[in-house]
């Protein structure tokens, strides 16, 4: 079990829904990323601010495991951990309905740090992972 340290509540939507009336795979990688985003907002790290200083966060490896499909309406809370693995910034995040805490999907996104198109690192996510891994 993950010591998250970021929830954000969210909701499906109808349109992110397939023919099988469930959430289509691929708008789960939305959340993830939507939740990432919010994260790194909410540490006042922006990525438009940091590529304006030439550093540039990228997805290498995204792995998502579903385990309930999410419905139309349901509402849920997507949480995140970031650790540091060499020179990879590792997010572990996952999905649990609000009301019952099923865990709907989990995933690891690895992530490198390009600074002038160069692999580098960034002291605000070095930070943020420090951070975390004392909790």
């Amino acid at each position: 079990m993950q010591n998250y340290i970021f929830e954000l509540p969210m909701e499906v939507r109808d349109y992110e829904c397939d023919l099988q009336g469930i959430v289509n795979n691929a708008v789960y990688q939305n959340y993830f990323e939507h939740t990432r985003h919010q994260f790194l907002l909410s540490k006042e790290i922006s990525f438009s601010e940091l590529h304006r200083r030439g550093i540039d966060a990228v997805v290498v490896k995204v792995e998502i495991s579903f385990k309930h499909s999410l419905l139309p309406s349901d509402q849920f809370s997507s949480q995140l951990t970031l650790k540091k693995e060499g020179v990879r910034y590792v997010f572990y995040q996952a999905l649990f309905s609000r009301d019952n805490k099923i865990l709907h999907a989990s995933a690891r996104i690895e992530t490198v740090i390009l600074v002038n198109g160069k692999l580098g690192f960034t002291p605000e996510l070095d930070r943020i992972a420090n951070e975390a891994n004392a909790l």
